[in-house]
């Protein structure tokens, strides 16, 4: 197996073109062709799908992508550490958060540490959040709750109660607290599975003896706020999260179990990757000035 054909594979995987990769690579396309087709005839397998001058990986290609995403990282690993004195902090960082909401102020002490690199954010729920760091597609998540994946590494930053929201015509901000038998009787909106808020309230009611049923499913927390605003039906989310808007009003909820953590994700492989050790270096830095 040599180097360069590997190193074309995976130019070509993560660009989606041979054209790209070859421009990247400052080779010619004729070339990341030939070295792609001889490291599939070398293993006898097939690692992309040609079809319309469009590419798709097969399984196996998919799974050597994460590979290869890990090889090429410990070689960058190896140039950052041999020149990490001499060098500013450069290139990106990707984080993948289910509330950015959470690290705004990190974030900006960091930008303003680091003006060089690019910060790109994009959103996911928690399963999102997980599986986008596994693949190397993130650098640092943001979630809510502890992970009990042995992988995963995790920071705490504090923690917030779950309440209720809707129009005046579902609640009654006068109300000092809903039960969940209450809650039943109104239309809940629910974000997708996979959404930690929607776990933990599923779960408090369980408890309490009581199964909720959405009357909506919506992907992704802008989408079910505008339709709580709109007067839909109710929705969920943590205190921290909330941001003050007259068409609605909030009303706690009875349940111990619900309280939403806030945490920083990343994976333990990658936590000497130099981006990532500095914005965890931040991170450390804002929970002790926030705890002493």
């Amino acid at each position: 197996m040599r180097h360069n054909q590997l190193r074309a594979f995976h130019f070509v995987a993560i660009h989606g073109s041979f054209s790209v990769a070859a421009e990247k690579l400052k080779i010619s396309q004729p070339a990341v062709s030939d070295r792609v087709k001889k490291l599939e005839q070398n293993y006898d397998t097939l690692l992309i799908r040609r079809h319309n001058k469009k590419i798709t990986l097969t399984e196996t290609g998919k799974k050597i992508l994460i590979l290869t995403k890990q090889l090429f990282e410990v070689e960058q690993q190896i140039e950052d550490y041999i020149s990490e004195t001499g060098r500013e902090l450069a290139g990106s960082i990707r984080i993948i958060a289910d509330s950015a909401s959470h690290v705004l102020n990190i974030l900006s002490a960091f930008r303003k540490k680091y003006p060089t690199v690019k910060v790109i954010l994009k959103s996911g729920n928690s399963e999102e959040v997980e599986n986008a760091l596994r693949t190397f597609d993130a650098d640092i998540g943001i979630m809510p709750n502890l992970s009990n994946k042995l992988d995963i590494g995790m920071k705490f930053l504090g923690s917030s109660k779950i309440i209720a929201f809707g129009q005046p015509e579902y609640l009654n901000p006068n109300k000092s607290i809903l039960k969940m038998a209450d809650v039943k009787k109104l239309p809940i909106i629910f974000r997708e599975t996979g959404s930690t808020t929607r776990k933990i309230v599923e779960e408090e009611a369980k408890k309490q003896g009581v199964r909720l049923r959405p009357v909506i499913e919506v992907e992704g927390r802008e989408a079910m706020r505008e339709l709580v605003a709109s007067g839909a039906g109710i929705g969920f989310i943590s205190e921290a999260e909330f941001v003050t808007d007259n068409r609605v009003v909030t009303v706690s909820l009875q349940g111990k179990g619900l309280i939403m953590n806030e945490t920083v994700a990343y994976l333990k492989q990658r936590s000497n990757v130099r981006v990532i050790k500095n914005f965890l270096s931040m991170v450390n830095k804002h929970i002790s000035m926030n705890t002493s």
